[in-house]
């Protein structure tokens, strides 16, 4: 099995900044691309940021303000998040696509970590 584990969500202010990780470990055979997604009360699970052969893409809310990186020895992605504002606050998932052996994908979640930016 897969496990994903998320640290680094927490209380700051508007403008401050925080930097989420999370570790994959387990059976892997490939991993396709890695993620960050949230989801504020309310409404639904959107994309944060992504990275997918080196390439990353952003919500437009974020761009300029949150990178995505990917340490790949390490099977780790992080998202450093500046100027945060309250509209960001929301618990933000880490999420993993992976290919297995026989070339399955499969789709991976963390249990979430709560980020919460007070204005």
């Amino acid at each position: 099995q897969v496990q994903l584990v998320e640290s680094g969500g927490g209380l700051v202010q508007a403008g401050g900044s925080l930097r989420l990780s999370c570790v994959v470990s387990g059976s892997i055979f490939s991993i396709n691309a890695m993620g960050w997604y949230r989801q504020a009360p309310g409404k639904q699970r959107e994309l944060v940021a992504a990275i997918r052969s080196g390439r990353t893409n952003y919500a437009e809310s974020v761009k300029g303000r949150f990178t995505i990186s990917r340490d790949n020895g390490k099977n780790t992605v992080s998202l450093q998040m500046n100027s945060l504002k309250p509209e960001d606050t929301a618990v933000y998932y880490c999420n993993v696509q992976t290919v297995t052996r026989a070339y399955n994908d499969m789709n991976y979640w963390g249990k979430g970590t709560l980020v919460t930016v007070s204005s």
